[in-house]
């Protein structure tokens, strides 16, 4: 039985990948969004079809509200609305909020806190009862990043992630009325790329063995505590946070 479609933003690779494969593993039509690696996000594609699942990779800059329109209406070809997974997400090379200039900052809110705004604002749309819809559920990655504020590393991610989690408290009561349920899952030291992309390819590996849990969690554990939330499993969970961080709440 088919579990509906299902965006997911930033799909290409890491946790957004495996929650994709996992999703369609599960019944999903996924929408594998990506916003430039297209070989990337079409390889995830490929895993899925080779499966017998169904997903499409769509590109789009999830801060841009023509780009998000176009991802959403690829899902609204493919049938009918049931998830979105807020996954797409930037960092920028380690500095001190001192060394920060405005482009950066404004880069970093654009992707992860206005994309997420836009994108939840795309699903409600679809799958609010207010609007004729079915109901469905959505769920937003953080950051352990958030409750420690990664001083002298990435404080604007920090900061754009402490938004996610106030986002999904607002946004949960908002529409709990309306058969749309809204989650948050706050991933801690993954083994993903994100690392590489801030400028310290090792760190995961660097900072694991001082976790609760001494290594680094994956980006399929991330996935499975995504899946769970968008399930009826969750049925009477909403505006809540996983945190998936190996006991200790730590910097990306």
């Amino acid at each position: 039985m088919s579990a509906g479609v299902l965006v997911v933003t930033g799909a290409g690779r890491g946790i957004g990948a495996a929650t994709a494969r996992l999703a369609a593993a599960r019944g999903y039509a996924v929408v594998v969004n990506y916003a430039g690696n297209v070989e990337a996000a079409e390889a995830v594609c490929a895993d899925i079809i080779h499966a017998g699942g169904l997903a499409q990779a769509v590109r789009g800059d999830v801060s841009d509200e023509t780009d998000v329109e176009h991802v959403f209406a690829a899902a609204d070809r493919l049938g009918t609305l049931t998830g979105l997974v807020n996954n797409a997400g930037i960092i920028a090379p380690m500095a001190r909020v001192e060394d920060m200039d405005a482009a950066r900052i404004n880069r970093i809110l654009a992707v992860n806190v206005t994309g997420s705004f836009l994108c939840a604002r795309a699903a409600v749309r679809r799958m609010s009862t207010r609007h004729g819809g079915k109901g469905g559920a959505i769920v937003n990655l953080s950051s352990g990043a958030s409750k420690i504020g990664a001083p002298g590393v990435y404080v604007d991610y920090a900061a754009a992630k402490g938004a996610i989690d106030t986002m999904t408290v607002g946004l949960a009561l908002e529409v709990a009325g309306e058969g749309i349920r809204v989650n948050n899952v706050r991933p801690g030291i993954i083994e993903t790329d994100i690392h590489a992309a801030g400028g310290d390819p090792d760190r995961a590996a660097r900072m694991a063995p001082d976790l609760p849990i001494p290594r680094a969690g994956t980006p399929d554990e991330v996935a499975k505590a995504i899946l769970w939330l968008l399930s009826d499993e969750a049925s009477y969970t909403t505006g809540t946070t996983i945190d998936v961080t190996g006991g200790r709440a730590i910097a990306p």
